[in-house]
Order: structure tokens, then C-alpha cells, then sequence
């Protein structure tokens, strides 16, 4: 959301910039930077300094600032460190510094997640910055409630001074709670499908009375895909590109590429899974899935799973392809370019998520006229429609069980094989319209309403 969202703000005319850590990845070693500012702040008693580097060319199509802080953000993971609360509250406290700074500050400030919840609060209450930035409107976008960033109140000297009248806006549940904060604090609330903001308000880790107390300023705007990306017309990656046109023999030359590669029959419908292999995405449950639909079906449909994550769920996947050779094919990792000629070649993309903020998946799989076989929740609620009602194009189930996913794809073989009533899906998915430029226009909308 963060690579695309500006990019399509801009294109509508705004000014939108991105700030994010200096994460050890390749694209800061591929591109050309530029400091633009150097400057230090206190967390507790420790004194750090932070840098602040662009990327020169604009070639993302909107300006990216990335905040270094030596010993803190200088490492190759985004998040997963014992340290990770004195990272982002640095990262945060840089930002707020540098910003405070500015000849003129934004209209807006737009944070993402527990690991920029402090900024609404610091930006609104905190002696260091409210002098310039107490009337800046605030966003929060979540995108996952179920990672909230909160710590004891032993560490409450992290947080720069401030009115201690105001400590409810940073406490939920006796204890400092950045995804809490960021929903008390900022002007608006937002995440990323109207499905999940309902959800929220009934399963949030602890927040769902927040979540109906602020219900006013909260909005669900579902996420929108890169079209310029995502796109089955030009994707370089594709052995064969196609239109809604040519859908029929583009999918074909793909699913054939697919087949030969993992020795799977082009002439069985092809079904895949592409994501990490966690208990959100509900991979533990895959393996007996797909085993209980091979016996119930005779081994009428191939499968295909990328991804990695759990260890076991690895195991369990590899030992089914051992198993069933010709049947289940799997690639343990990750690999851009096998995802999208996945997307392009198989006939299903497997999605049975206990929790689907959003989901961005279905909506390739629909632009590139693959049948989505998905939980109904979330985001994927709001994006799919079982084919067995009237205008319905994809495959929902209703709970993420082995059962469940097995009596999907017993639909889906049916399906693949009344060819013209799938035939007819593939028309109908390849023209929903799931761009930035919806997305983008809803939230210069919100922008507004505050402003």
C-alpha cells in the first residue's frame, strides 16, 4: 500500500512522500541517494543521532525518505528483533523531529501501524513537537490488528515529555499500546476493507471496545493493486501474455509452462496456493485439505503451493509431494517472477485465511482470470463473490478446515469442467476494476474531510 498509494495520489495532483526505516535491502543498494538531513533526538537517557537520505531519480513515482539510525535500523529484517520497541520509537521520534522542522509542514500525516501509532499522539502532545505539529491532521491505517506493539509503563520514559493529563491516550489495558494510541489520537481511522473495520469491532486482540467507541472516525477503503504491475497484457514475467481476448490460449500456454516445470498433467484444472505458510494464512490446514481432496476426487485436480514460513507446514507440503508425485508440486521459498506466471497459469488460487485484512492475492488472481477459492472474511469478503449467486465469480467457504478447503475444491473441479459457465466467470473477473485509482481517490476524499 505504502509503494502504491502515493504513486496515485500524485497522478491525481497531490504531493504525497514516503517515509520509512533504512532497511538493509536491495533496493538501497541498487539506487542512488542524497542526505537531506542530519539531526539526534533522546529516547530515555540514551542521546542517538538519525540520518535522513532521498532516493535521487523519483523512479517510484513519489519522493522516499529513509531515516537511519546506527546499532537500530541498520539490519537486513524489517521486524522480528528483541529490540523492535526501541527501533520504531526512535524511528518515530526522527520523524517527528525532522518534520517539526520543515519551512512548511504537511496537510496531512499518514501513519501505518503499530510501528508509527506514537506518531499522532507525539505530533499532538509532546512539548518537542506539538509546538509546530499539534494542528496537523492525522491518519491510521491498520493493517493488521493483530500485532499492537504494546509495552509496560516501566518504559514510560521513552515517550518525550508531555501534559500526564493526557497518559489515557497512549494506556490500554495498563500498558503503553502504539496501535491503541494511534486510534485515540488521529483525526482518522482506516483499514484496508470495510469487511475487516467491521471485524475489528468483534475480534481485535483486546481493542474491540475501542474499536465500537470510535466507530465515528473509522472507515474501511479496501487496497487497491498496481495495474501497471499486474498485468497479464505485459507482465515480462508470463511465458505467453493475453487479454481478456485471448484469455483461453494465454492460460493455456502458461499452465502448460507451469506443468512441464513441476511434472504436473496441463490437461487436470491446476490449483494453487501462493503466501506464508502461518496460521493466519491457515497453511497448518493445507496439507490435510489438499490430501482429504485427492482421495475424495481420484486425483482430479494438481496442486501447486508456493511459499515458506513454519518449518513444519514445509515438511508436511514436501512429504505430500512425495507422496502424491504428479499430483502436488511444491516451491519452499519465495520467487517474483514463478508467482505471477503462477497467477497467469492456474486455473484456482487457494485462499482459506483464518484473518485477510485485505488480500491482495485475489484480486491478481482476478485480474489474470484465475478463480479465487477463499474464506469469506475480510478483505476477501468484500472482494469475492461465490459464483453460485447471481453475478458470483469466485469460491467462498466459511470456515478454514480441511473439510472446508476439500469441499471447495470438489466445486471448483465441477466448475472447470462446465466450460462455458467458466468460461463465462473468467470474462466477468478480468473486468473488475480493483486499481489504485479507486483507492487513491477515497482517501484524498478522507484527506479532505479533516482538512
Amino acid at each position: 500500500m505504502v509503494g502504491a498509494l502515493p504513486k496515485y495520489q500524485n497522478s491525481l495532483g497531490h504531493i504525497a512522500k514516503v517515509v520509512m526505516p533504512m532497511y538493509r535491502t536491495k533496493f538501497l543498494y541498487a539506487n542512488e541517494w542524497e542526505l537531506v538531513h542530519e539531526g539526534g533526538q533522546t529516547l530515555g537517557n540514551q542521546w542517538f543521532k538519525y540520518s535522513v537520505i532521498r532516493e535521487k531519480t523519483n523512479k517510484l513515482g513519489f519522493d522516499l525518505y529513509v531515516v537511519d539510525i546506527n546499532g537500530l535500523l541498520d539490519r537486513e529484517k524489517i521486524y522480528g528483533y528483541d529490540d523492535d520497541r526501541e527501533r520504531f520509537i526512535s524511528f518515530q521520534l526522527a520523524v517527528c523531529d525532522w518534520v517539526s522542522r520543515w519551512q512548511n509542514v504537511p496537510d496531512i500525516v499518514h501513519c501505518h501501524d503499530h510501528q508509527a501509532g506514537l506518531v499522532p499522539f507525539f505530533m499532538k502532545h509532546c512539548y518537542a513537537f506539538n509546538y509546530k505539529l499539534a494542528n496537523v491532521r492525522t491518519v491510521f491505517t491498520i493493517h493488521n490488528g493483530e500485532y499492537q506493539g504494546q509495552f509496560g509503563w516501566d518504559k514510560y520514559y521513552y515517550i518525550p515529555a508531555y501534559d500526564t493529563w493526557n497518559w489515557g491516550g497512549l494506556d490500554w489495558n495498563n500498558a503503553i499500546n502504539p496501535m491503541a494510541s494511534g486510534v485515540k489520537s488521529s483525526w482518522r481511522v482506516t483499514t484496508v476493507s470495510p469487511g475487516y473495520m467491521e471485524e475489528l469491532r468483534h475480534s481485535a486482540r483486546g481493542l474491540e471496545k475501542l474499536f465500537e467507541y470510535e466507530r465515528g472516525k473509522c472507515v474501511g477503503i479496501l487496497n487497491g493493486i498496481d495495474t501497471e504491475v499486474w498485468d497479464a497484457e505485459t507482465d515480462s514475467y508470463l511465458a505467453k501474455n493475453y487479454s481478456i481476448k485471448s484469455v483461453e490460449e494465454g492460460k493455456v500456454a502458461n499452465k502448460k509452462h507451469l506443468c512441464e516445470q513441476f511434472g504436473l498433467d496441463e490437461n487436470k484444472p491446476l490449483i494453487c496456493f501462493i503466501g506464508r505458510l502461518v496460521g493466519e494464512k491457515a497453511a497448518d490446514v493445507l496439507p490435510g485439505g489438499i490430501g482429504q481432496s485427492i482421495y475424495q476426487n481420484g486425483g482430479m485436480a494438481n496442486f501447486l503451493i508456493l511459499g515458506s514460513g513454519d518449518t513444519a507446514v514445509e515438511e508436511e507440503l514436501n512429504a505430500l509431494a512425495q507422496r502424491f508425485k504428479g499430483i502436488v508440486a511444491c516451491y519452499i521459498g519465495y520467487s517474483e517472477p514463478l508467482s505471477h506466471i503462477m497467477y497467469a497459469g492456474c486455473d484456482f488460487l487457494l485462499m482459506p485465511s483464518r484473518v485477510e485484512p485485505c488480500g491482495l492475492n485475489q484480486m491478481y488472481a482476478l485480474r489474470y482470470g484465475t478463480v479465487p477459492i477463499v474464506r469469506n472474511i475480510g478483505g476477501l469478503k468484500d472482494t469475492v463473490k461465490d459464483f453460485g449467486a447471481d453475478g458470483g465469480f469466485g469460491i467462498t467457504m466459511e470456515q478454514s478446515s480441511a473439510g472446508d478447503i476439500a469441499y471447495s475444491i470438489s466445486r471448483a473441479i465441477s466448475l472447470y469442467n462446465d466450460k462455458e459457465k467458466f468460461s463465462e466467470i473468467r470474462e466477468v473477473m478480468m473486468k473488475i476494476d480493483h486499481s489504485w485509482d479507486v483507492s487513491a481517490a477515497a482517501y484524498i476524499k478522507l484527506y479532505e474531510s479533516v482538512i
